[in-house]
């Protein structure tokens, strides 16, 4: 695909922009909380589109719209309109915990509740998840689209997408990752709007797209559906979301650096209201290029759907926007997996067991050092992804998600609901989830990977409370305080919460 200078000029532009606003916010980090949770001084709106532009990324543009093109049609969807639900219990239930016992990251709750082995496993599982498959496979998304719409190799489109997204991580930190997710979260939802409009627009208007789509626009589909069954919709689906939006140092580290609860509250319910709104422009999009260009894409190469959308309907000049707004996509989940990465290893894994009394300066470097030690890792592994046994980029991320999110979720509500759930129940529940959902993966192929991991949750369930009943803590653990910070909650996230959750049952409703 051809460019012109202004779409040369567009890109070019937009990527200085962001470098240069991320590190001039962040050129004053001098202790691990300026470093890792921006000096815990983030306001709301900061904290919403940080939470968006971290979490929408080339893995939903190239991989949800993919799936959205093959046969899960809208019912993918449910992803998005659960986690909104998702997003207000968090911000409702868990940050208030969480903001109250002034962890760094949510490995380290496990410490405060349970022990320090938990969180070393926890932060194990979490670093590992990060690298080898999150981290990997925005890397090999975001290459998928350079390569489609402008014909860059894949694996130099890896490289060049990790170098420069490590490039302010390493120097800014969390304050540099949030600043850059505002100006790439704003691209990102202007880029996917005017796609979805231009969309409309190559398929005859929304009465024909409607119309002509009709079997693809129902997010209930049937028992025996190996995806998004409905049987997923009533436990299934609740674990990777919860797990995503509350467990997640890559998604909370945003909210764990917010000045007071309230707004951090505030700012969890806003990126609430706004994933009602992603289907639209990121789902309808994949369904439009199997309207337009089914014949064109073959059914094991799924995640070309909305590569091929753009190249066909995006006129000259607006591809170096959308450029821009795809690049800052992969780019802003890229620097906050990495933010997260490193900050695990360094206050969960190396501060606790290599060196405690580390100073500063020195927790600080090791933080960059590891950014860049997972940029290597991550954009090696990634070109290997290119291969159609995954079906679609989304669905792997999601598959191998399951290998730690129901024993993680697990573990933190027995945690939270039962006081005298000890340590070895947490061990054990961790330990558990590997081979149980591994087994399960085995034994019942054909059965949909979220009912594996409701299975999974319920055997761990079991195992953590006959352990409690057996051998439960004589005395419940006293959880630290944060004199600090302002915890006094947010009555406006309250209402905009149940508006969220009025919403989801109306979509629901629409697109049943």
């Amino acid at each position: 695909m051809e460019l012109s200078s202004f779409d040369i000029v567009a890109f070019v532009g937009f990527i200085a922009v962001v470098i240069g606003v991320s590190l001039y916010a962040a050129r004053k980090e001098e202790t691990t909380e300026d470093y890792f949770l921006a000096g815990r001084r983030l306001s709301w709106w900061l904290i919403g589109f940080s939470l968006i532009a971290s979490n929408i990324s080339s893995e939903h543009f190239v991989g949800m719209a993919g799936s959205g093109f093959g046969s899960m049609g809208l019912a993918v969807a449910s992803y998005e309109w659960i986690a909104a639900v998702s997003l207000v219990i968090v911000g409702l239930v868990l940050l208030p915990r969480f903001l109250r016992s002034g962890i760094y990251t949510i490995p380290q709750f496990l410490e405060h509740r349970y022990n320090a082995g938990a969180r070393a496993v926890m932060a194990t599982y979490m670093m590992i998840m990060y690298v080898a498959v999150a981290f990997a496979s925005i890397l090999y998304a975001g290459a998928i689209g350079l390569q489609k719409i402008f014909g860059t190799d894949l694996t130099q489109g890896v490289w060049l997408i990790g170098i420069l997204a490590a490039a302010y991580t390493i120097y800014g930190g969390l304050k540099a990752v949030v600043w850059s997710d505002l100006l790439q979260g704003a691209a990102l939802l202007i880029g996917g709007a005017i796609v979805m409009v231009l969309g409309f627009q190559a398929v005859g208007g929304v009465g024909n797209f409607l119309e002509t789509n009709a079997d693809k626009l129902h997010t209930i589909l049937p028992a025996d559906d190996p995806d998004i069954p409905w049987t997923a919709m009533i436990i299934g689906i609740w674990i990777p979301n919860l797990f995503y939006w509350g467990l997640n140092q890559f998604i909370t580290q945003r909210t764990l650096g917010a000045k007071s609860l309230a707004e951090g509250q505030k700012g969890i319910v806003f990126a609430a209201g706004l994933k009602l709104v992603m289907p639209f422009i990121i789902i309808f999009p994949g369904i439009m290029a199997f309207q337009l260009y089914a014949d064109q894409i073959p059914a094991d190469k799924i995640d070309l759907a909305y590569p091929t959308l753009i190249k066909n309907i995006l006129p000259v000049g607006l591809r170096g926007i959308m450029f821009a707004a795809l690049f800052g996509a992969v780019m802003s989940s890229l620097d906050s997996m990495l933010n997260s990465a490193s900050t695990i290893f360094t206050m969960d894994l190396y501060r606790r067991h290599v060196r405690p009394n580390a100073s500063p300066k020195r927790l600080i470097t090791i933080g960059r050092i590891m950014t860049a030690v997972f940029v290597i890792i991550g954009c090696t592994i990634a070109p290997k992804l290119d291969n159609p046994r995954f079906g679609g980029i989304f669905k792997y991320i999601q598959l191998f998600q399951g290998f730690i999110s129901p024993g993680i979720l697990t573990v933190f509500v027995v945690g939270l609901l039962f006081r005298k759930a000890p340590p070895l129940a947490a061990i054990v529940g961790l330990l558990l989830n590997i081979p149980v959902y591994g087994l399960l993966l085995w034994l019942l192929p054909d059965v949909a990977f979220l009912n594996h991991m409701a299975i999974t949750f319920g055997v761990i369930l079991l195992a953590m409370l006959v352990i409690t009943l057996v051998k439960p803590l004589a005395k419940p653990k006293t959880m630290p305080v944060n004199q600090d910070i302002d915890l006094r909650p947010s009555r406006l996230a309250v209402v905009m919460g149940a508006a969220v959750i009025v919403a989801t049952a109306a979509l629901y409703a629409v697109f049943w």
